[in-house]
């Protein structure tokens, strides 16, 4: 494990039940561009779902992928269950569920 990783993990535990935040929000967070870099740290994540990568979405919605997987039932079962409604493969009412750190 990397300390990018473990950033990543720290950062990804802030995020509040029922709310989602995107790979974008997360890598600038980290001070960086490095979207890709978060999903591949998340997609190898050995503390799911205790620190919850299942609330890291794509910037447009979609909910994306799933420990290494494109696209997951699991981790829309899992936004299903804390609250969060799918529609289409993405997050109903976004904006509104995204989740901005510091804010």
């Amino acid at each position: 494990m990397t300390k990018f990783d473990i950033a990543v993990y720290e950062l990804i535990k802030l995020i509040p039940s029922g709310m989602v935040t995107t790979y974008q929000e997360v890598a600038l967070r980290l001070g960086n561009r490095a979207y890709r870099a978060v999903g591949t740290s998340l997609s190898k994540n050995p503390y799911a779902p205790k620190v919850p990568c299942h609330r890291v979405v794509k910037s447009d919605g979609r909910v994306g992928g799933y420990g290494g997987l494109k696209e997951s039932e699991k981790k829309i079962e899992m936004l299903r269950n804390e609250g969060r409604e799918i529609e289409d493969g993405r997050i109903k009412d976004f904006e509104r569920r995204l989740y901005k750190f510091g804010n």
